[in-house]
């Protein structure tokens, strides 16, 4: 993975050193025909065509550096015997929660193709050694805990400005932050914390999607497999659901994704979006017992949510509600469940719900000189309330520490619109039989395109 990494950069560094190269011999051509100095034609004309060529091509991604200083336990009793915990040490932490590239190519005529990789938490590391104090045996290790996985990968049709169809790999566009998931689309320095619990997040999938503009208004409408409701949990309801632990997707079952946004009010744009599926015995083993025949495992979730720029103002926010049919069998079928299962094997709510909302002010649109120079610095402030067990089935026990607020308050700096530095403080509020989860946050962050 070092090595695919490594290539890629030296990859972005030829292609930029080569285009300029193409640009000066393109003017130098012109320079000479002016002159009337000629160069063999052929080569001015395979110049200019892999000039043109390359100029389809966008290499472009986004990063994110963080480090987090926690003023509470993350022992994993601290809610079943919160009162051992409450005088707990602080403990730090640095991350790297996402490192994205991505590549598109526009191949005329209409079509277009996208991939994007994504490294969450600094990717995987594994290692073989040759153990001496064992006899001599391999013995492979993880060094490193994280993520790699193929974000976005799809082919596009332009028929019309008001019609795409794009087949493949992409974002689930459910919620306000899987539809602006861009660390330069947010002010906290982590992703919000309630849609980023209670579903997936970023949510990508395989699938067909359709999407236009339509004057003041753009649609998405989107065909995908099912989710797995073995893979839901107490903690982050549905969120593991879209997880495979195999080497495809499976889609024994099957959803369908709805977002319509509105553009009409001068800096504002609105969206719903929506989900329906069903969930239950979409694994690999689906079960045939009787008992289950009518068991769907439904998934409703319906989302609002908003952003406004104008004033020197940047303000969003969202509501999320979601309904699991069937949760209180599909909570007793996962309790049940091997320990070799990939199943967190715990209660799942029958309802989950996230509200958040922010706003930030400029403070340097009152300073001529940092404003000519585009930079800003906002001021903000969040509210988030969300609950993963927020309705529960009536023989399904509720985790009351699912449920929490969150009080944010923090800067953010621009000093280029592609580049955020980022500090905050959050009060993490729970239940009063429970220890509240405060932190202290700094983070760095990019997003944007390498090429033009």
């Amino acid at each position: 993975m070092k090595k695919t990494l490594i290539i890629f950069v030296v990859c972005i560094f030829f292609y930029s050193s080569f285009t300029d190269k193409l640009s000066a011999q393109d003017s130098l051509k012109n320079e000479q025909v002016n002159k009337q100095i000629s160069i063999p034609e052929k080569d001015a004309d395979m110049i200019i065509s892999l000039s043109k060529a390359l100029s389809r091509l966008q290499l472009g991604g986004y990063g994110e550096i963080a480090m987090s200083r926690n003023f509470y336990s993350d022992n994993i009793n601290r809610y079943s015997h919160a009162s051992d915990y409450k005088d707990a040490k602080s403990h730090g932490r640095f991350d790297i929660p996402h490192v994205t590239f991505f590549i598109g190519y526009d191949f005329g005529k209409g079509w277009r193709m996208n991939a994007e990789i994504e490294f969450e938490h600094g990717g995987t590391e594994a290692a073989i050694e040759l153990e001496a104090e064992e006899a001599g045996e391999y013995e492979s290790e993880i060094e490193r805990g994280g993520e790699v996985a193929l974000e976005q990968f799809w082919i596009e049709k332009t028929i019309t400005p008001a019609l795409n169809i794009r087949i493949g790999h992409f974002v689930v566009p459910v919620g306000y932050t899987n539809a602006n998931h861009l660390p330069t689309q947010f002010f906290t320095v982590y992703r919000p914390e309630g849609e980023n619990t209670i579903m997936p997040c970023t949510w990508h999938e395989t699938g067909i999607s359709l999407w236009g503009n339509i004057g003041k208004w753009r649609y998405e409408a989107q065909f995908i497999p099912g989710l797995d409701s073995e893979l839901f949990d107490r903690k982050g309801w549905i969120q593991g659901g879209s997880a495979s632990p195999y080497e495809f997707k499976i889609a024994n079952k099957y959803a369908g994704v709805l977002r319509i946004d509105n553009y009409s009010v001068r800096g504002l744009r609105m969206g719903v979006s929506g989900y329906y599926g069903h969930s239950f015995n979409n694994n690999m083993q689906p079960t045939d017992a009787v008992k289950y025949e009518k068991i769907k495992g439904a998934v409703t979730i319906g989302t609002f949510d908003f952003e406004y720029k104008g004033y020197n103002i940047i303000a969003r926010g969202y509501f999320d509600y979601g309904h699991l049919g069937d949760s209180e069998t599909i909570s007793q079928f996962n309790k049940s469940r091997s320990k070799n299962s990939p199943s967190p094997r715990t209660n799942v709510a029958s309802d989950a719900i996230a509200i958040g909302f922010e706003a930030g002010y400029d403070i340097f649109s009152h300073i001529n000189k940092l404003k000519q120079d585009n930079q800003k610095l906002y001021v903000f402030g969040r509210y988030e309330y969300y609950d993963s067990m927020y309705k529960t089935a009536t023989n399904v026990t509720e985790s009351e520490w699912c449920g929490r607020q969150r009080i944010v308050g923090g800067l953010n700096y621009f000093p280029l619109k592609q580049v955020v530095i980022k500090a905050e403080y959050s009060a993490g509020l729970l239940k009063s039989q429970f220890n509240n989860e405060n932190s202290l946050s700094i983070g760095i962050a990019y997003a944007g395109l390498f090429t033009r």
